[in-house]
């Protein structure tokens, strides 16, 4: 159970001891306080009576045992009945207002609390978003996850927590001695002298905490991290198709008993320290009984101030025992910040420049012509993108960044078709990638409808581009949500129309929910053909000008690859269009066939010409296209992506 008179409740001041003191090392960056005032400043009315009302909640503390004093000193020995009467109303009276005191603190904590973790998060959520696709393939999610949760509301200590508990303790705690002081130096001076017989075996268990507390959260997280793997579909299909129930019930048993084990110890730990907390001051107060005792005795001390001097004394231990700690509480909070900071600090390298303008065409359907000029990329190194602390490997990722594209030109033209083939790692999938911006060149330019993607805002240009790649990602929603992710205002006769020319609305209308169909985690409840096909759908319903197809048909069977075959010759009809092929037949059709290896255009052509030149095209061709134009055997394997 908790002391009285301390801040909150005993528990805090536990959290208080467990927390790392290696935080009070850290070094903040400059002006990290400054920045933290700039989020509090919209609440600063709230914040000051918060403050306020703390300052008065500290002084309650002192005008309780005060009012017993006289009650017994004015009313009780001398036998005035009226007295003992109104003060007793006085006592009354004050416990109500400490009450309204405490709902009103709270209104006001709540109210500060919510709206900056709400400020915050949706801030970092904004932030992240606008963040590039390599920073995302790098990041841990759950580490990014956590600056959301864990280091918000962290932040959001400093503001209420953090800053009230230090305000009313401060102030509680000069009340409180100099109220002590006044009736008694001497029982006041026994009393703090007992306060380094509990300071420091609480620091010293304080200390033993901060490690297994440590020691716990890593192991809630291995045993959180086995849950997630397995628990997710990809995860529970692997571990039905290869694992053994056997031995993964035993893992989970053996990480599960010893966060049993640990939250065992740490509550053993925690019990230690409130009953050395309860001890002490149960000693304290015998011995200000004791002492006191023989001062009312004496006739140098009032019985009455003997019970207020108790009284203040069970006020004053919580005050001083947090305040010990008070630098590790403050610098926690602002780590907290400072890590939050330190996200929204990180600058997305794909960004709207100043003065962007919006592609006229963008979204009408309309085929532009799409551009490379000598175009030079390499990928991003860890440091220009993403952060060593949401990332295990970057610490040691020192790899220099490799140049994938070598002064690259092409054009296609309105409403053709581009076919790109070549090996595995060549940088095909990294050209189309360009083209929606997902990166942008280090050399060069990449152009749509005469402009440089660069100089377009980005809400034109993701009108503009429609991507389908060969792992379409449907979200864990309806069909009808999924469809609308692309253009929110379809009417519902749109969206059927989008299906039908993706030929997927037979199979849509035959099941029971129809669109309002939830389509599962990743959209695993469809087959890998029906996934492709409504991602068409929805490309189809974003009317873009320009599509751009990653291996759309690799990995599918036969009838699924024919049904999305189909579909794609209505989402190409009349667009410009870019497609990563080791289809024959999607070759063949194409306008022009680049050839890339190695990260530049070595052929192109027509699918006759290039067999003709007798280079890597026609090498391609008898390795991997022949069975096709045979019409024996499966449909080769994909040659890859980058």
């Amino acid at each position: 159970m908790g002391m009285p008179g301390m801040p909150g409740n005993g528990w805090q001041l536990m959290a208080s001891y467990r927390r790392d003191r290696s935080v009070t090392r850290q070094k903040l960056k400059p002006g990290t306080v400054r920045r933290i005032a700039g989020y509090a400043r919209p609440y600063v009315r709230e914040l000051a009576l918060f403050l306020l009302l703390n300052a008065l909640a500290a002084g309650i503390v002192v005008a309780g045992p005060l009012l017993l004093k006289s009650i017994i000193d004015r009313g009780v020995i001398p036998g005035r009945p009226a007295v003992v009467i109104w003060l007793a109303v006085a006592v009354a009276a004050l416990a109500l207002v400490e009450a309204v005191l405490s709902l009103v603190q709270r209104w006001y904590s709540a109210r500060i609390g919510e709206g900056l973790i709400y400020d915050l998060r949706t801030q970092v959520f904004d932030h992240v978003q606008r963040m590039p696709v390599a920073f995302f393939m790098r990041a841990q999610t759950g580490s990014l996850v956590s600056r959301l949760n864990t280091d918000v509301i962290g932040a959001q200590r400093a503001l209420t927590t953090t800053l009230s508990s230090v305000v009313s303790n401060v102030i509680s705690l000069i009340l409180v001695l100099g109220a002590m002081f006044w009736l008694s130096w001497q029982v006041t001076v026994i009393a703090l002298v007992l306060l380094p017989v509990f300071i420091v075996p609480a620091k010293w268990v304080g200390r033993r905490l901060q490690r297994i507390s440590r020691e716990q959260m890593q192991l809630d997280a291995e045993m959180s991290s086995l849950m997630t793997e397995r628990f997710n579909v990809a995860g529970a299909m692997l571990a039905k198709l290869y694992g053994r129930p056997e031995e993964e019930s035993a893992m989970f048993a053996e990480r599960a008993g010893r966060v049993r084990d640990i939250g065992v110890v740490s509550a053993m730990y925690g019990r230690v320290f409130f009953v050395a907390l309860t001890l002490v001051a149960a000693l304290a107060t015998a011995m200000t009984y004791g002492v006191g005792g023989l001062l009312v005795v004496d006739g140098t001390l009032q019985l009455g101030t003997l019970v207020a001097l108790a009284a203040l004394l069970t006020r004053m231990y919580g005050p001083l025992t947090a305040l010990s700690n008070v630098q590790v509480d403050v610098m926690t909070a602002l780590v907290s910040f400072d890590r939050v900071f330190e996200v929204l600090d990180l600058k997305p390298m794909i960004d709207q420049r100043p003065g962007a303008v919006p592609l006229a065409a963008a979204g009408s359907g309309q085929a532009l012509r799409v551009e490379f000029d000598h175009v030079t990329f390499r990928y991003p190194a860890a440091e220009e993108v993403s952060l060593a602390s949401l990332e295990s490997i970057a610490r040691t990722d020192t790899t220099p960044a490799r140049t994938v594209l070598r002064d690259v030109s092409f054009t296609v033209e309105p409403g053709q078709m581009v076919a790109l083939v070549g090996p595995s790692g060549a940088g095909k999938t990294t050209i189309t990638h360009l083209v929606s911006r997902l990166y942008d060149v280090t050399d060069g330019a990449v152009r749509i409808g005469g402009r440089d993607v660069r100089d377009l805002t980005l809400e034109s240009l993701r009108r503009t581009v429609g991507v389908v790649t060969q792992d379409a990602h449907l979200f864990h929603d309806s069909i009808r949500a999924n469809l609308r992710y692309a253009r929110p205002d379809a009417t519902e006769e749109e969206i059927v129309q989008a299906l039908k020319d993706a030929h997927i609305w037979d199979l849509v209308a035959a099941m029971p929910d129809g669109l309002d169909t939830v389509v599962g985690d990743r959209g695993y409840r469809l087959s890998g053909g029906e996934k492709q096909r409504l991602a068409i759908a929805r490309l189809l319903l974003k009317a873009p000008s320009v599509v751009i197809l990653d291996e759309a048909t690799a990995h599918l069977d036969s009838e699924s690859e024919a049904a999305v075959q189909r579909a794609l010759a209505t989402a190409l009809s009349g667009r410009t269009s870019l497609v990563i092929a080791h289809r024959l037949s999607t070759i063949r059709e194409a306008d022009q066939i680049l050839v890339v290896d190695a990260g530049r255009i070595v052929e192109r052509g027509r699918h006759e010409e290039l067999l003709l030149a007798g280079g890597l095209y026609a090498e391609l061709y008898r390795t991997q296209f022949a069975s096709q134009a045979s019409g024996g055997g499966r449909s080769p394997e994909p040659l890859g992506a980058e």
